[in-house]
């Protein structure tokens, strides 16, 4: 294969733009992956991370910008990229009335993996994904998880330099996804560049940089500690009451807590810096018979981080309208 992934980019996009008809799915997207890390797309449904990565796997033609994958334009060599990356999509690609082996061997097939090298992978991918004694299973009975490891070893069978996961755990319990990352971590650790799109916050803190994504936009860029120093101007809190539903109603009417959300059992505030909520919430909630059994300023989450940035696009957007409007 002619790869040129020795370059310290893997992956580069400047302003790239994709639109169905009126619609931009993807408005001007600029980011650079480094060779060899893990890079997460965090964002919600519809925010345009697929569209992005079809782009990228050369899939999809993009509608303008410029970008470069293992060296290698996204408009000009589609198929070469297609050659030296590996794609495990967010819809299930594999073929449930195949069993295990017929579908590694077909990927295989694809990938015009060499005869002489075509056993030694078949195998790989067998132990990695721990089917080994299940061979001869058609996919279709396997579990979730396994699944998805199958999915994982036939997408990388070719030994790809680069490899694009587009929601890969979308739909598998908590233990599979975190035995997936196991993997993902040891491919990194081999030297593969890994771009992942998801849109769990527990995920995206596995990642070493992170872009956010929303309405097709990137909004914030950087580590997941430097989006939450970086991206997080104001203090949160964590307030445990005995009733959830009666303080959050209370506290979304206080004009000093610009935000309040559900976190589990939990409620975050958001407030000012200089705000010190404890002087003020006790009583408030004490004068409506709630009970208070925790409040304390905590470290901001990545979905703290990301709900913020979020509240303030959407802010910004409707102040644009009303000026429109005017």
């Amino acid at each position: 294969m002619d790869g040129r992934t020795d370059q310290k980019w893997a992956v580069e996009t400047e302003d790239l733009v994709k639109t169905f008809g009126s619609f931009t799915a993807v408005d001007h997207v600029s980011l650079k992956v480094k060779t060899g890390e893990i890079f997460g797309f965090l964002g919600p449904n519809g925010a345009g991370k697929s569209t992005t990565i079809r782009m990228l796997c050369g899939i999809l033609m993009p509608t303008a910008g410029k970008g470069r994958v293992g060296g290698f334009d996204i408009f000009k060599e589609a198929e070469k990229i297609k050659q030296n990356i590996g794609y495990m999509s967010q819809k299930f690609s594999l073929y449930e009335d195949l069993t295990v082996e017929e579908n590694i061997d077909f990927y295989s097939g694809i990938y015009g993996i060499p005869r002489e090298i075509k056993k030694r992978r078949k195998e790989w991918a067998l132990q990695m994904a721990g089917l080994t004694g299940r061979r001869e299973s058609l996919t279709s009975t396997l579990a979730g998880g396994w699944k998805q490891r199958l999915a994982l070893g036939c997408a990388i069978l070719h030994e790809p330099a680069i490899l694009f996961l587009d929601e890969p755990t979308s739909g598998v319990d908590p233990l599979s996804r975190r035995r997936f990352w196991d993997l993902i971590y040891e491919l990194a650790g081999k030297g593969v560049t890994i771009f992942v799109t998801t849109h769990y916050m527990d995920e995206a803190e596995y990642c070493g940089r992170l872009a956010l994504i929303y309405r097709g936009r990137v909004i914030a860029l950087g580590t997941p500690a430097e989006l939450k120093t970086e991206h997080m101007p104001e203090a949160v809190w964590e307030l445990e009451t005995d009733k959830l539903v009666a303080s959050l109603e209370v506290l979304q009417e206080n004009r000093k807590i610009s935000e309040v959300a559900v976190f589990g059992k939990n409620l975050h505030l958001v407030a000012k810096k200089e705000d010190d909520l404890s002087s003020f919430i006790p009583a408030l909630l004490w004068r409506q018979n709630i009970t208070i059994q925790r409040l304390e300023q905590i470290e901001p989450s990545l979905e703290d981080v990301f709900v913020s940035l979020i509240e303030s696009q959407d802010r910004e957007a409707m102040r644009e309208e009303l000026k429109v409007d005017r």
